[in-house]
């Protein structure tokens, strides 16, 4: 591995490893809001929402990104802002109107990180064949950061509350600036030469990556029943809290597995191949939900956080590999919020068929709607 490309694995690690870290104050921002200001649920529900409007607009961040600066800058920029803020949450006791303002900010930092890592990994991975073994990187970051802060997040909103979580985080910071400072981002030139309209139509007229498009959203689209499930577990296995969350680790630990396994085996495998694969292996998977008992429900999350993962990353590595030249952070933002939106509607479509159809008839659709996908593989050159 030459000197430039372990940067740039250090650099996407570190700042997807941040990402997850990111979650140390929020079980003490979550206590301060519902024991302190006793907030009810919904409204909890609402702040959340409106921390994370940001990663909404990814691809107009991207293409700021794309035409301003570069990346790299955008990243020490980001990290600046970060430690200020940390520094004003940790420090001061803030009214409610200007702590939603400052975490709004913070998670706007964290989206131009996120895009401008990705628009590296996308330049720089296609550059050296490595966007996949990137990637799996990044995951494993982000899943032992979840790990860590699952633990100390708890701890640290138990001793200190909300505030020491965000102090916390300044160290941190400071590290992926570290490794900002020694990746050596190429220039690019004529980075302002185009205008917004043209750059647009580039996106908008690629048939390629329209067609990429839409088979992501059929790819990813399934009427979702994952909370159905976690009501099973709850009021039919009557498992407790402490089991459901040993549980999730343990899946964690698997998801890591996974992407260790796709960090051997991305150069290696036909990705077009392999997902004309999946779509059936996922037919096959969510089909065995129609058999859900204690025993099994243990054995599907553990075995399939582990293809998941490895799946995820494969359409992530896709999805990486077709973006457009000069537009990486953009056209790779902009293939993400495709996905983002099939997730979303997945959710909101199973919320709406479950009571019209029941959980059964509902997993048996959500499994054939699996197939939309297949007749746009062909079409992707």
């Amino acid at each position: 591995m030459n000197k430039k490309l372990f940067w740039v694995f250090v650099l996407s690690s570190s700042v997807y490893f941040t990402q997850g870290i990111e979650g140390l104050p929020s079980q003490g921002l979550f206590y301060y809001l519902k024991e302190t200001l006793h907030f009810s649920p919904e409204k909890i529900m609402l702040i959340g929402s409106i921390t994370t409007l940001a990663w909404l607009v990814k691809p107009a961040i991207g293409y700021v990104i794309d035409k301003f600066l570069s990346k790299r800058a955008w990243i020490f920029i980001a990290l600046v802002l970060d430690i200020a803020l940390s520094l004003l949450l940790g420090l001061a006791s803030l009214p409610l109107v200007f702590l939603i303002g400052m975490l709004v900010f913070n998670s706007t930092n964290s989206a131009f990180r996120d895009v401008a890592v990705d628009g590296i990994m996308c330049q720089e991975g296609k550059r050296y064949n490595a966007t996949g073994r990137i990637q799996s990187v990044q995951w494993i970051s982000i899943n032992v950061a979840g790990l860590l802060t699952g633990i100390g997040g708890g701890y640290i909103a138990e001793k200190w509350g909300y505030r020491m979580g965000f102090l916390c985080l300044i160290p941190i910071y400071c590290l992926v600036g570290i490794s900002a400072y020694f990746f050596k981002e190429e220039p690019v030139e004529n980075k302002t030469a185009t205008t917004l309209f043209l750059d647009l139509k580039k996106i908008f007229t690629n048939k390629r990556l329209l067609i990429i498009g839409a088979f992501i959203f059929l790819y990813k689209y399934s009427p979702s029943f994952g909370t159905p499930l976690f009501f099973i577990q709850r009021d039919t296995f009557k498992w407790g809290k402490i089991w459901i969350g040993i549980l999730g680790t343990i899946s964690t630990i698997f998801g890591i597995i996974g992407s260790i396994l796709y960090y051997k085996f991305s150069q290696r495998i036909n990705i077009k191949k392999w997902l004309y694969i999946s779509v059936f292996l996922g037919v096959v998977t969510t089909l065995s939900y129609l058999y859900y008992i204690p025993l099994t429900a243990v054995i599907y999350d553990v075995i399939y956080s582990f293809i998941g993962m490895f799946i995820f990353l494969m359409v992530m590595d896709f999805m990486a590999r077709n973006t457009i030249k000069g537009l990486e952070a953009t056209s790779f933002a902009f293939l993400c919020s495709i996905s983002n939106l099939a997730l979303v509607t997945s959710n909101v479509s199973g919320a709406f068929l479950l009571p019209m159809l029941g959980l059964k008839w509902l997993i048996v659709l959500s499994a054939l709607t699996s197939f939309l996908c297949l007749f746009l593989i062909n079409k992707i050159e």
